[in-house]
């Protein structure tokens, strides 16, 4: 820590950036890396698996559930969003219908982004009349109440409308599908070594695997300009990778800051991206760097504070803070890049478009899973997410925090199987019992609740 802080004073006093900004270099050469120039000088570190499968086996036509999606979306002026279900297969009739009971046609959601509280209008009139005068009061036969017509409402003219018609085929993604391919998408500080047990426990299924780092990230090339970490340059960057890669049908997996990268793909690519899973990504909110932020200070101030930064992230990314936690920081190359980097990735988490419109316009069946330690993204924020999408799974791991899926890797890696071997149950006649992943032992089904939005 004294080395850090004499470091840092050096580069202030000199000028000089903090750390030298470089990829890391791999411990061990190992089979399965690639390195991909996805830009003229920016290259990327891809962890690339290709598993030896047994004998391909063909999917049964016809075995692909269906799923009408029609939906209009409307945002007022005064900051409130109605999003309605007209599809013949909605969202209650797949994911909350309970004992066969048949669902409505149709399910409106309404939500008031803001604060908009109007006093509540009588419509009925008070049974109350003056008392004849000399104190004496007349008896009169009772009449009957009469209603007064309630109070003309101006129609408010909506602000925009988003109306979305299709039909998606959702099917069972086994190993043994060569036309399937799972990208894992790490956040912040983060690098493809966080994904160990995914990776290994998914290519031993025998499904294809592709996990990038970061620019800046793991051993991807880190340049000296902070522009190079916006989120569009990273979007872009990881489009890239996403049309290397690529097969028929692809599955996204991201965690934290990397599930807007998820988000960002399945809203460009609504044909190729047949599921989504969010680890720890919190509401759809649009991404705004906080102006009041700790990492807005130089880079050579947060080089001093390194250590106290990766000791608060070990406290808070984890429920439990012991040897095990640590190995799993130093294994996974968590929290191991430049203040340099870590500051321009900071400052350039900025994504208007990704608002709650934007995510109520995506299709793609989606999985969230959260942990109930975590103390970057509450709660309230995945049920919010869970809320606004279309077809939304949200599990909650009882043991688990941010890193959830260092810390329970086997129950994340259950989760995620059962998701990607999920088909919906379109049967036209009634509504069937839902067709979700099973419940874990130490996993808990939230049902879908309205929230207050919550900035991230």
């Amino acid at each position: 820590m004294l080395t850090g802080f004499m470091d840092g004073l050096l580069c202030c006093l000199t000028g000089k950036s903090a750390n030298v900004v470089v990829p890391l270099e791999t411990s061990e050469p190992a089979d399965g890396f690639e390195f991909v120039e996805v830009k003229p000088g920016r290259v990327l570190r891809v962890r690339h698996i290709i598993p030896e499968r047994p004998v391909a086996t063909e999917q049964v036509p016809g075995r692909e559930g269906t799923v009408h999606c029609k939906r209009k979306i409307t945002v007022y002026r005064d900051g409130q969003l109605v999003i309605e279900n007209m599809g013949d297969v909605v969202r209650s009739e797949l994911l909350h219908c309970h004992n066969g009971d048949p669902a409505e046609a149709n399910n409106t959601v309404e939500v008031e982004l803001s604060d908009c509280s109007a006093p509540a209008a009588s419509t009925t009139a008070p049974d109350t009349a003056p008392a004849p005068p000399g104190g004496q009061q007349q008896q009169q036969p009772p009449q009957p109440q009469q209603e007064q017509p309630p109070p003309r409402r101006r129609r408010r003219k909506p602000k925009r409308t988003v109306v979305i018609d299709c039909e998606r085929k959702i099917s069972s993604c086994k190993g043994t599908h060569a036309d399937v391919a799972l990208f894992f998408m790490h956040g912040v500080g983060g690098s493809l070594d966080i994904w160990g047990s995914q990776l290994e426990f998914f290519s031993r299924l025998g499904y294809e695997v592709i996990a990038p780092d970061l620019a800046g990230h793991g051993a991807s090339s880190a340049p000296r300009i902070a522009a190079a970490y916006t989120f569009y340059a990273l979007a872009e960057d990881l489009r890239a990778i996403f049309k290397r890669y690529a097969r028929r049908r692809n599955i996204l997996i991201g965690h934290s800051y990397g599930v807007s990268f998820c988000t960002f793909l399945a809203h460009e690519y609504p044909e190729q991206v047949h599921k989504v899973v969010m680890i720890n990504g919190g509401g759809p909110t649009a991404l705004e760097p906080s102006l009041c932020s700790i990492f807005n200070l130089p880079a050579c101030v947060l080089h001093c504070l390194s250590p106290c930064l990766a000791w608060s992230f070990l406290k808070a990314g984890f429920a439990r803070q012991g040897a095990r936690e640590k190995q799993l920081l130093k294994e996974g190359n968590a929290f191991n890049v430049s203040s340099f980097v870590l500051r321009a990735m900071m400052s350039g988490q900025y994504w208007p478009e990704g608002d709650e419109v934007y995510h109520a316009e995506l299709t793609v069946p989606m999985l969230l899973v959260h942990g109930m330690h975590d103390k970057f993204v509450p709660i309230e924020e995945d049920q919010r997410m869970a809320e606004i999408l279309l077809l939304a799974f949200l599990k909650v791991i009882d043991e688990g925090s941010h890193m959830v899926m260092m810390e329970c890797p086997e129950t994340v890696n259950t989760l995620l199987h059962e998701f990607f071997l999920w088909e919906p149950d379109t049967s036209s006649n009634g509504c069937k019992p839902r067709q979700e992943p099973a419940k874990p032992a130490n996993g808990e089904v939230l049902p879908v609740a309205q929230s207050k939005p919550k900035n991230k």
